[in-house]
């Protein structure tokens, strides 16, 4: 697995930046002002045009992750839960003739898509619990979109299981090739791998666990407005998995504080507003918390260019070890 072309170094950024300039202008916004906001998975670019004042989110693909077809699949998803569910996500901008992914010419052609602007702000940082609880149900109502949902002829999007995660083709890299990940480290998150590996078989994937998912429902990617439940972007990596990956995923980076098993109980609570939750599964929910603990550390070795990556290095590798030797030993809270 070679690093993120995004994070090669180099004058990528800067190639890339023209690549979402030259998307911008087949847009007709050739006077717009076009600035990045981040580096995540794709990089992600503010347009402003001056002409009419109107915003708009443009995402410039990163090479190889996503194949035209799937990129189609998530947005036909995306566009089906706003209209059919309720759930609050941005339209997607076709460009002229009517593509809604703009394929952009040059050495390394790129896909991109342009969104509508969402209002909202992310979710702040004080009582989280409300927000977890409102979370916990908004998911409820996605999931049950995507039991009922009839998909479209040749939807394809990737799966989020244990062998696409940590196997010997894991999408985002080996945890082994990790920050910070010595001999002491291996041993301990080998035994961990291995764990996750039996109780996955075991909890398995019946389709009243495992179905189409968001798989990013982290606190970057909701838009907060009032007391209404939040509106859902960066469908990126939506995908096949299991329905409680979308739990584990909201705890993203912050899986060890202390407030989590509160917050983690506040979406249960709200996710049976909408759905069951057999206790069986619920037991099983620091199993999913670590499995994508797990893929993130491998994820920070992969992703250098994005800022949180570099902001947490070895040292959430080191976390990673101190949380698998608690959920080994019986009390993962």
């Amino acid at each position: 697995m070679r690093v993120h072309d995004l994070s090669a170094g180099g004058d990528v950024l800067a190639r890339v930046h023209d690549v979402a300039r030259e998307a911008a202008r087949i847009h007709g916004l050739t006077d717009a002002e076009v600035t990045l906001v981040n580096v995540s998975e794709n990089a992600t670019y503010r347009v402003d045009d001056p002409a009419t004042g109107t915003r708009s989110i443009l995402r410039v693909h990163r090479l190889g992750y996503h194949s035209t077809p799937a990129i189609l699949s998530e947005l036909a998803w995306l566009e089906a839960l706003r209209e059919q569910a309720g759930i609050r996500t941005p339209r997607v901008i076709a460009a002229p003739g009517g593509s809604r992914v703009l394929a952009v010419p040059g050495p390394e052609p790129r896909d991109c898509v342009m969104f509508e602007f969402l209002p909202g702000a992310e979710p702040s940082q004080g009582d989280q619990v409300p927000g977890f609880e409102r979370l916990g149900a908004l998911t409820a109502r996605m999931h049950r979109h995507a039991r009922g949902w009839s998909r479209p002829g040749g939807f394809t999007r990737f799966h989020w299981d244990h062998e696409a995660a940590l196997g010997a083709g894991s999408r985002w890299g080996r945890w082994q090739d990790g920050p910070g990940v010595d001999t002491e480290a291996r041993a301990v998150l080998g035994r961990l791998d291995k764990e996750l590996r039996e109780r996955l078989r075991r909890f398995g994937r019946g389709p009243e666990r495992y179905g189409l998912i968001h798989a990013d429902l982290r606190a970057a990617n909701l838009l907060v407005e009032g007391e209404d439940p939040p509106g859902v972007i960066d469908f990126d990596d939506c995908g096949f998995g299991w329905y409680l990956y979308d739990l584990a995923a909201a705890v993203s980076f912050v899986e060890h504080r202390p407030e989590v098993p509160e917050l983690v109980d506040a979406w249960v609570r709200g996710y049976r507003t909408v759905l069951d939750l057999p206790a069986e599964d619920e037991a099983e929910i620091w199993t999913f918390v670590m499995f994508r603990r797990l893929l993130l550390v491998a994820w920070i070795g992969t992703h250098t260019g994005a800022d949180i990556a570099a902001e947490l290095g070895s040292g959430y590798t080191e976390g990673t070890c101190e949380l698998a030797e608690r959920y080994l030993g019986g009390s993962p809270r």
